[in-house]
């Protein structure tokens, strides 16, 4: 090998999802490589190339809400994400992690390492097995679901806001350019002083009462075209805390306001990242096609390349009338 195939893999490497059988050989006996697992939403990319999209040096905590956690040896492919077909139906959309460890270089032996049908199907096995778990969630031992979201927090290690490694390695591991680097650098950095001496609020938008304003349900569905408000408009749907019927208005959202997209879901049912339980939800919901969290505005979390879907409410979107064609 030369020092080439032994560097880790940065964004733009085409790489071939390994076989089941050697993917199989990674795991242990709850389907999992350093508390990872591998889920069976990522079955069907076996053999298959991907272009790496980003290294996940690093992630956001959404379960102790810590700040920052450090993670190794795990890249996205792509825009790769979780259809919830193993996990009960969960429309959360989360991108997967890719430990290398099931990845290789398409110009390293790329042929080698094929699937029999047995290998298959004890790779979707123990992958089904673990996706349910039994934790004491009020002092009961319940069953729940087990994912990688789920997971995250016990698969990486905690990073202090303080630890400017994590920001430089964001450079050199090739996840940013110099000139943008350096942009989201000065900007994290001014945000970061401005919310600990109180001027940066949590969430950017507030209400004028201590009730968000009721509206006409618009009943939309995945395809329709949507214009996101603007944050006048928004903000008097809110709360004086900034909520709309418990939905937050997050700062990551705001520089969708004015843009034009395409419901992709509305949203009936995720995992708790917390608890494993499933959340059913009634009330209106709504992911945006292509409207995602940059990390590059949330303070405590600057660079974290999850893209989370942020949750709209319809109130917070106009619909857009398609042109009619003649």
């Amino acid at each position: 090998m030369t020092s080439a195939d032994n560097r880790p893999l940065r964004p733009g490497d085409i790489v071939e999802v390994r076989s089941a059988a050697e993917i199989l050989a990674t795991l242990d006996g709850s389907a999992a490589l350093d508390k990872m697992p591998f889920m069976p939403e990522m079955i069907p990319h076996t053999r298959r190339r991907y272009r790496i999209s980003r290294r996940v040096d690093k992630i956001c905590d959404t379960i102790a809400r810590t700040g920052s956690r450090r993670m190794y040896g795990t890249v996205y492919l792509e825009d790769l994400r979780c259809d919830g077909s193993g996990h009960g139906g969960c429309q959360a959309g989360c991108m997967l992690y890719w430990k290398e460890a099931w990845l290789r270089r398409v110009d390293n032996d790329s042929g080698a390492g094929n699937s029999s049908e047995e290998s298959l199907a004890n790779l979707e096995h123990l992958a089904r097995a673990g996706t349910r778990i039994v934790r004491e969630l009020g002092g009961e031992q319940s069953e729940v679901w087990r994912c990688q979201a789920t997971e995250a927090f016990s698969a990486s290690t905690h990073l202090k806001t303080s630890n400017l490694a994590q920001y430089w390695r964001e450079l050199t591991n090739g996840n940013f350019g110099l000139l943008r680097f350096i942009g989201l650098a000065a900007r994290g950095f001014i945000m970061e002083i401005a919310r600990r001496v109180g001027l940066l609020k949590p969430l950017p938008l507030r209400g004028p009462g201590s009730k968000s304003m009721p509206v006409e349900p618009l009943d939309l569905q995945p395809g329709d075209l949507v214009q996101v408000r603007s944050p006048t408009e928004i903000a008097a749907t809110l709360d004086e805390d900034g909520f709309n019927r418990k939905l937050s208005f997050d700062r990551e959202m705001l520089p969708y306001c004015g843009r034009t997209f395409r419901i992709k879901d509305r949203v009936r049912r995720i995992i708790d990242d917390t608890t494993g339980r499933m959340i059913n939800i009634p009330k209106d919901c709504l992911i945006l096609d292509g409207a995602v969290c940059s990390g590059e505005r949330s303070a405590g979390r600057w660079f974290c390349p999850r893209q989370i879907y942020p949750y709209w409410r319809e109130a917070w979107v106009r619909r857009v009338e398609k042109p009619d064609r003649t």
